[in-house]
């Protein structure tokens, strides 16, 4: 049985104290004139020469009282049932990297890469987005926003949102939006804290106009425990609670009526090589607690970073366990839903994929999990019980019923093998089947039509923004 808990009441109070005496004695650095201006008449600390920011103690014990008068936690509690992941498709994964089954290759994500995964997202899921899959090495930096949208608007059936990194992008995503007639078409992303304790200028700068605009906003916290954060579990759950109320004060600072979020991506070192990993046990409780300790000091619940951030390199079917063991166990501790992931490898740095098809087969054999259960007089089959008896003339695999409604019942997978691992021959055979899958798919992909006067002008939007943006 899992615990359902991991701090006990006394450990709460110590753990708070070391929190404010973080804020406090060493504080954030913030590189953003507007959020140091917006801490400061919030009552903290503010050094514009540094950029440093301090709060003090009483001021952050006041701020997270106030928290627990709004009884966040009610967001996201543990409810009575499981809940089945989603199916992943080709989405806002923005791997670096991406893996090339047929040539065993890993190499920096490109444009080329970019629109044969377009392509693949758009047969996989025709009613649903195709994002922004792949960051692409190949665009330079400040376009490649803009760069993914013209090619989803050219190639994706139903074209997902951008992912920006930095807030001067904005204008031209929703200027390339208004073409399509699709609105603010962007997505901010992750607010990523560059541990420990800093706010970087592109990451404040995001962090503010999000806030602004009403956003729900925290940060996607990958600390990790003796590199970012002490090594003691005790110790990373002080540093990375301390980065959290940092940010969610600085939220409450520039906009009193913006929801709180974020999320835990908790990271263990290997001491022998240095790797760092967000999916090995050690790793999984330190999330655990921290998130818990949050829920319970600051009533917010935020989830656990889940499959997809997984130690293996390579797709496969042990990949697929890798990811569904990792899913599932944080689900059991916090009674997240789970999600086992969406092509990405070796610690979401690389998308693959092969490796997507067999997530896809593994999130929807997860949601077996979930079948409503229905004692109706079809269900229970009693002419069919009656009929085989003690099965020494017929068996239950002979009747109408089974016919009936095997396919309602069991999970029936449409591209691997029920039988399980049986070796690296059959490991390969899998893989080659998945591959001939997407390659199938891929060759009876046809462009949708009727966009080019649209493209016309968002490629229009496109060179105004090489011009403005790249120096």
């Amino acid at each position: 049985m899992f615990q359902t808990s991991i701090l006990q009441d006394e450990h709460i109070e110590p753990l708070a104290e070391s929190v404010c005496r973080v804020l406090a004695e060493v504080g954030v650095l913030c590189q953003n004139d507007e959020l140091l201006e917006a801490l400061q008449d919030w009552g903290a600390e503010v050094d514009f020469s540094t950029e440093m920011v301090r709060f003090p103690a009483d001021r952050v014990a006041a701020f997270v009282e106030g928290l627990r008068q709004e009884d966040a936690a009610a967001k996201g509690t543990r409810g009575e049932r499981f809940v089945p992941p989603s199916i992943p498709g080709v989405g806002t994964q923005i791997a670096q990297l991406y893996h090339d089954y047929p040539s065993n290759t890993l190499r920096s994500s490109c444009r080329e890469d970019f629109i044969f995964l377009t392509k693949l997202g758009s047969m996989l899921h025709p009613q649903e987005a195709v994002g922004h899959s792949l960051s692409m090495t190949d665009v330079p930096p400040v376009l490649e926003p803009l760069q993914a949208g013209l090619l989803l608007a050219e190639y994706a059936y139903k074209p997902g949102q951008p992912f920006i990194w930095r807030v001067d992008q904005a204008e031209y995503m929703r200027e390339m939006g208004a073409i399509l007639g699709l609105g603010d078409w962007f997505t901010y992303g992750a607010v990523c804290f560059a541990h420990p304790l800093r706010f970087d200028r592109d990451t404040a700068g995001k962090f503010v106009r999000r806030v602004k605009e009403g956003v729900p906003t925290g940060i996607t916290a990958m600390p990790v425990a003796g590199v970012s954060t002490p090594v003691t579990v005790e110790g990373f759950v002080v540093v990375a609670t301390a980065e959290n109320v940092a940010t969610w004060i600085a939220a409450r600072a520039l906009n009193p009526q913006v929801e709180l979020a974020g999320s835990m991506w908790a990271g263990t070192v290997d001491m022998k090589t240095g790797a760092v990993s967000y999916s090995a046990p050690d790793a999984m409780y330190y999330a655990f607690a921290a998130v818990e300790f949050m829920r319970r000091w600051c009533r917010i619940n935020i989830p656990v970073g889940s499959g997809d951030y997984c130690d293996a390199k390579v797709p496969g079917l042990y990949t697929a366990l890798e990811k569904a063991y990792k899913s599932m166990t944080v689900s059991a501790f916090t009674g997240r839903p789970a999600a086992a992931g969406g092509g990405l490898i070796d610690e979401g740095k690389a998308l693959s994929a092969v490796q997507l098809l067999l997530d896809r087969e593994f999130a929807s054999a997860t949601a077996s999990l979930h079948s409503e259960f229905d004692p109706s007089d079809e269900n229970i089959a009693m002419p069919a019980i009656l009929e085989v008896g003690t099965g020494f003339s017929t068996n239950h695999m002979e009747t109408e019923h089974t016919l009936r409604n095997f396919r309602s019942s069991l999970w029936l997978p449409q591209i691997i093998h029920r039988a399980g691992w049986g070796g690296c021959e059959g490991e390969k055979a899998v893989l080659d089947r998945v591959q001939a899958t997407i390659e199938d798919l891929v060759s009876r992909y046809e462009k949708p039509a009727g966009r080019e006067e649209q493209l016309i002008e968002l490629r229009k939007v496109y060179e105004k923004a090489r011009q403005e943006l790249v120096r």
